[in-house]
């Protein structure tokens, strides 16, 4: 159970990198500010982690597979901001987290 709990977390940390990365990229003088940047990684990581357990506890089943295995969590915590994003949405009944602005 603990390695499955550190592959999601270790899941969530790679996204929220990833996410620094793309963002760091995307736009240009953007100001390095590395307290957020722990901040926002450690949050992903947490996110995964929580994910990862929830799947793993709920004994949820995948196809071709007879138990979750370090990999899995690791796709789980990778995936896991999107889940609950999902979920969300699913509960609320919108199509989106934030406000459109009409025209």
């Amino acid at each position: 159970m603990l390695s499955l709990l550190l592959a999601g977390a270790l899941g969530g940390f790679v996204r929220g990198v990833v996410g620094f990365i793309k963002y760091q990229f995307a736009y240009k003088n953007v100001a390095f500010k590395p307290g957020y940047i722990a901040l926002m990684v450690g949050l992903s990581a947490i996110i995964g982690l929580t994910v990862t357990w929830s799947v793993v506890e709920s004994g949820i089943g995948f196809v071709y597979l007879e138990e979750i295995n370090p990999a899995i969590a690791f796709i789980v915590g990778y995936a896991g901001g999107d889940i609950i994003e999902n979920i969300y949405k699913i509960l609320v009944g919108k199509a989106s987290i934030y406000p459109i602005p009409k025209k």
